[in-house]
């Protein structure tokens, strides 16, 4: 929890409430993680090809042949292992929580 707790600090150290902390943890996202991956959504294999921030929050979107679908990185299952750069999906998650 605490090195959660330092990443979200990190990433959120100049944010001036929570859209621009969100934000903060948005481009660390973005940054740091390793995309393309493969994880499973609803028992389907999908590509994570890229993150984005929407009014609902950072999503990830996922890729399956020629259709893309956005789900929201707090709801994303992780692959095992993780892809690189998964503790700022877990910062965020623990930011949000």
């Amino acid at each position: 929890m605490a090195q959660l707790d330092g990443l979200v600090e990190e990433a959120t150290v100049d944010a001036y409430g929570e859209e621009e902390e969100e934000t903060g943890l948005f481009t660390v996202v973005q940054e740091h993680l390793a995309v393309p991956f493969t994880t499973m959504v609803l028992g389907v294999e999908v590509n994570v090809v890229n993150v984005d921030l929407t009014a609902s929050g950072i999503v990830a979107i996922c890729a399956r042949g020629k259709q893309r679908q956005t789900i929201g990185l707090l709801d994303m299952p992780l692959p095992t292992p993780p892809p690189e750069g998964a503790e700022w999906i877990e910062a965020y998650r623990r930011w949000a929580s």
